[in-house]
């Protein structure tokens, strides 16, 4: 496709821009967002960062200015210890390694680094920030997308109509749920990865058996 004379164009994950068009380096559906982004969906564990996705990283280490953190990308990412609201030098979060937390990608490069951070456009944490409890899992970036999509996939939709829980995810195929015990958080993600690229009507059958079959096995 050819790039527009006027406009912006924001290009995401899984096209490259070679100064006169835009070509895409894998495989998958050309997908557009408000605001003029444009992105390949594909269905690939490996994930690509791209500035402004909402990702799920583990801290890996604590430096005096920023922490390492592992989203699943090629290189390690940054978080700088001033990008959540609020925080000075003297009133930062202190993340352990191991740590889970829910960032967006600020900026991002094919050959360098990421950075990470905790806040929206506007400086606010918007949901941004360390996430306590729950369980993670992980899935393919195309069922990630989905299930960030509104309305709602039919698997999230059929799962809100019987279990209470908390979601966050990540487009680099990570999710967060929690739940008011264990089992139901576990309920979840097996149902979010068993309907994987399913269609909605075959994606409600098999939550339906599963909210059934575990209904009855708490008798």
């Amino acid at each position: 496709m050819k790039l527009p004379d006027s406009g912006v164009l924001r290009i995401g994950t899984g096209l490259r821009d070679d100064g006169t068009s835009l070509l895409a380096v894998k495989p998958g559906v050309l997908l557009e967002a408000k605001g003029g982004k444009l992105w390949v969906s594909g269905s690939q564990k490996r994930y690509i960062p791209s500035a402004d996705d909402p990702v799920l990283g583990t801290v890996l280490a604590k430096h005096s200015e920023f922490y390492d953190v592992d989203i699943a990308a090629p290189f390690v990412a940054l978080l700088p210890v001033l990008a959540f609201e609020g925080a000075t030098r003297r009133n930062r979060p202190n993340l352990k390694e191991g740590d889970l937390i829910y960032c967006r990608v600020d900026t991002a490069h094919r050959d360098m680094q990421p950075t990470l951070t905790c806040m929206d456009a506007a400086g606010r944490s918007a949901g941004f920030g360390p996430l306590k409890g729950g369980l993670q899992f992980a899935c393919g970036t195309a069922q990630a997308r989905a299930l960030l999509s509104r309305p709602p996939p039919a698997v999230l939709a059929a799962l809100g109509g019987s279990l209470q829980f908390e979601l966050a995810v990540g487009l680099n195929g990570r999710v967060w749920v929690d739940a008011a015990d264990a089992q139901s958080a576990i309920l979840v993600s097996m149902a979010v990865q068993a309907t994987e690229g399913m269609e909605a009507e075959r994606a409600r059958t098999i939550v339906d058996a599963m909210l059934h079959a575990s209904t009855h096995g708490q008798r």
